[in-house]
């Protein structure tokens, strides 16, 4: 059957939420957006589900920020960045990188993509790290 998944100090072993994950796949894939939403929905965290998804060998895709999974339209570099969307990424940036939670942070105060977020940082040089679901 299903092994028990520790994480942050519990245990989840829940055929629910493996269901539920596997009824959701697109393509064979658990696209980025449908993971936060069964995370929200269950109350987990995004990486308690990224964990699990990776347990069932399932991969996540269409990253929010553009950076992998969107085999149909590939998230292409921004041509121009706005001066105070450059200046924020780059005022955020920890060890030389914008962590994806603060990527996400700068699209919501901004009123902007999350996209839009990807493809300037990736414009500007600037790698994001700490997905919030753990895939990098």
């Amino acid at each position: 059957m299903f092994g028990a998944w520790p994480l942050a100090g519990r245990t989840v072993m829940d055929e629910k939420v493996i269901n539920k994950l596997k009824a959701s796949l697109a393509d064979g894939k658990l696209p980025c957006t449908v993971a936060f939403r069964i995370a929200g929905e269950l109350g987990l965290e995004p990486k308690e589900i990224g964990h699990l998804a990776d347990e069932l060998d399932i991969k996540i895709s269409r990253c929010q920020l553009g950076l992998f999974g969107h085999e149909r339209r590939r998230a292409e570099p921004a041509q121009d960045v706005a001066e105070e969307l450059a200046e924020r990424l780059k005022a955020s940036l920890v060890e030389g990188r914008l962590p994806c939670a603060k990527a996400w942070e700068i699209a919501r105060e901004l009123g902007i993509k999350r996209m839009r977020v990807g493809r300037a940082a990736d414009s500007l040089g600037i790698r994001i790290s700490q997905c919030q679901l753990g895939c990098f």
